[in-house]
């Protein structure tokens, strides 16, 4: 796992740092939604995660460390927030969280604009890992994701999740 402790990088401005909140200790995946909007509970449904409402979760001294998955929209906005995020993952201010790496849920149909593809992937440089969860229109109605659906398997195969059902 790649350690936090990147030698160089800022504290994040107050304003922008996701807050910690204590967890039980246990084998649990847990979600972390950048912003508000970002798919945090889909992404959990998904993947059989559980959330945090936008805050890092810190387990108890002694315990194994909270396995995280940040998740973000694939607006500005979103990216923007992603980016602060893994900012304050780098400078070691996300606690005890151990960060496997970041859901980007897209935003809307179709290819994402080239500036918004390339801040991605910048953002994506400095983390451990980067997964991407298409636009699914039934969702946005209100259809829930099932294991069945393809982008929910899809996702399911590359995120690390030994809690998985076989």
């Amino acid at each position: 796992m790649w350690s936090p402790q990147i030698g160089g990088v800022p504290a994040t401005d107050a304003a922008d740092r996701l807050r910690w909140r204590d967890v039980p200790p246990g084998p649990a995946l847990w979600c972390v939604g950048t912003h508000g909007g970002a798919g945090e509970s889909t992404v959990a449904l998904a993947l059989g995660a559980r959330t945090t409402d936008r805050t890092w979760p810190q387990t108890p001294t002694g315990t194994a460390p909270a396995r995280v998955i940040l998740i973000a929209r694939t607006s500005a906005y979103g990216l923007m927030k992603a980016q602060a995020a893994a900012r304050q993952w780098a400078a070691g201010e996300a606690g005890t969280a151990q960060l496997l790496g970041l859901v980007l849920v897209a935003d809307a149909p179709g290819r994402l604009p080239r500036p918004l593809r390339e801040l991605a992937q910048v953002i994506s440089g400095g983390l451990p890992a980067t997964w991407s969860m298409p636009w699914v229109e039934p969702w946005r109605q209100g259809e829930t994701p099932t294991l069945d659906h393809p982008a929910v398997r899809a996702l399911r195969a590359a995120v690390p999740n030994e809690l998985y059902q076989p």
